[in-house]
């Protein structure tokens, strides 16, 4: 081998073995859209300059399809963190599909609200919180609403668009008429169905996509709607004449996770995330970022964003928190007493 050859084969050799030696890398599966944006600049840029680890962001899928993908690769689903909801969180641990965190490898987890943290189950680290809402039309609606049965008002009728049952908004919104007319949120949905097939009879359909729920109240062909608080916030934050309440009778919060798939290449990484996406700093630009509330109540953010979201213990006590695993028992019946009582009541 000539000298040349060999100094080449030399420096080949030490620059793969260096690349490997500087190659961990973690995969996160999550959302696109602005989302995938605000994630990037608080969250991974942050994490990658401080660790060393390159992040490879996966912008595909909804929450229930990841839990899909996973269950269909029996944990190896080719990303190490998945961000999903406290349903597929406490499924995924049934499952055994999911790794279990605990405090000792993720010292954050402690720095949660337990209330919250016990609702995600062993296997979710609780990054955010929204809420269902009460969106509606400022230019349209003389006052704002104030209560979940404001969606029974006479000026909304024909003006009011609903999520179809394939949509956990419906569940949560079915809940919550439950509890506003002497129900309860498990056990006594009686109230709850009477309710929204009264309605049912004000609104024009049902969707099933949020996004098309929200080009009905951007046209202005519905007046208000039931509607995650975050994408409300960035309703307003666009400059659409809309705005959204937390109503009286108080709400149900949908809980975002982060979990690890049992079979996750990169554990160590994956675990390294989810503790710095749980520290007090990364929450407070979480928040701050994409204008949604935490489960940790130490953190320190502007009084506009406080007042909107989920952000201290006054705020938690507003909250209903639903047994997720009883709702996932229930759903299929549910299911079928909304397609018989409340969708033909539609017009």
């Amino acid at each position: 081998m000539g000298t040349k050859r060999y100094f080449a084969f030399v420096a080949l050799a030490l620059g793969a073995s260096l690349g490997l030696a500087q190659a961990e890398t973690l995969v996160v599966n999550s959302y696109g859209g602005p989302y995938e944006a605000i994630i990037h600049e608080k969250i991974i840029e942050p994490f990658e300059e401080r660790f060393g680890i390159d992040v490879v962001y996966d912008a595909v899928g909804s929450a229930s399809q990841d839990y899909a993908k996973i269950k269909a690769t029996r944990g190896r689903p080719g990303f190490d963190v998945a961000v999903m909801t406290a349903s597929q969180s406490l499924q995924g641990c049934k499952d055994g599909l999911l790794e279990k965190l605990t405090v000792e490898a993720i010292p954050n987890l402690a720095k949660l609200a337990p209330s919250l943290a016990q609702a995600a189950g062993p296997c979710g680290a609780v990054h955010e919180i929204q809420y269902l809402s009460l969106l509606y039309r400022t230019d349209k609606l003389k006052s704002a609403p104030a209560s979940w049965s404001d969606l029974m008002a006479p000026e909304l009728n024909q003006r009011i668009v609903l999520p179809t049952f394939q949509n956990i908004m419906a569940v949560y919104l079915l809940e919550m008429m439950s509890v506003t007319n002497g129900g309860d949120l498990i056990d006594n949905l009686d109230p709850g169905f009477a309710a929204m097939a009264r309605v049912s009879s004000q609104s024009i359909g049902f969707e099933q996509s949020s996004a098309i729920l929200e080009s009905y109240i951007k046209e202005g062909r519905v007046w208000a709607m039931p509607f995650w608080n975050g994408r409300a916030q960035l309703l307003v934050d666009e400059g659409a004449p809309v705005d959204y309440v937390r109503p009286k009778e108080g709400t149900i919060p949908l809980i975002a996770t982060l979990n690890v798939p049992a079979g996750a290449e990169n554990k160590q990484a994956a675990l390294k995330f989810i503790d710095f996406f749980l520290e007090k700093a990364s929450q407070e630009a979480w928040v701050g970022g994409y204008k949604v509330g935490s489960a940790r109540v130490d953190i320190e953010v502007p009084e506009a964003i406080r007042q909107r979201q989920i952000t201290s213990q006054a705020d938690l006590a507003s909250l209903h928190l639903p047994d997720l695993s009883k709702i996932a028992e229930k759903l299929p019946f549910w299911a079928e007493r909304w397609e018989r009582e409340i969708v033909p009541q539609a017009n």
